[in-house]
């Protein structure tokens, strides 16, 4: 059914976060859209996901594939924690020493996470 709509017009498909799916599972999607993409020549994807899949995901997709890497900066980090953190909903469930204890060790751990 997918096929026989994305058939017929320009299409983008986005999946996030494809590094999360269990790895023996993560086949499946990517042989059905490296099907897609054979019958279907206007459909574009956009797939989301650590480095460790770049591999599998240009196998799967036969080569097809334009790699863009986003590593994101300290400051980015700790801004979006500082608007999540004041969005809380119980601001007085955290002290000065808690905020300051979050921002610096999760930045820290996230830029590990992006580290090609």
């Amino acid at each position: 059914m997918l096929q026989n709509i994305l058939s017929s017009r320009r299409t983008y498909v986005s999946i996030d976060a494809l590094d999360e799916c269990v790895p023996h599972l993560c086949l499946v999607p990517l042989d059905s859209l490296r099907k897609i993409l054979d019958e279907s020549r206007g459909t574009r994807l956009f797939l989301t996901g650590r480095p460790h899949i770049r591999d599998g995901v240009e196998k799967y997709l036969c080569g097809r594939t334009s790699v863009v890497s986003i590593n994101p900066s300290m400051d980015d980090i700790i801004k979006y924690i500082l608007s999540r953190l004041s969005m809380d909903t119980t601001p007085d469930a955290m002290d000065g020493s808690l905020e300051a204890d979050i921002l610096k060790s999760v930045p820290d751990r996230v830029s590990e996470m992006h580290i090609n």
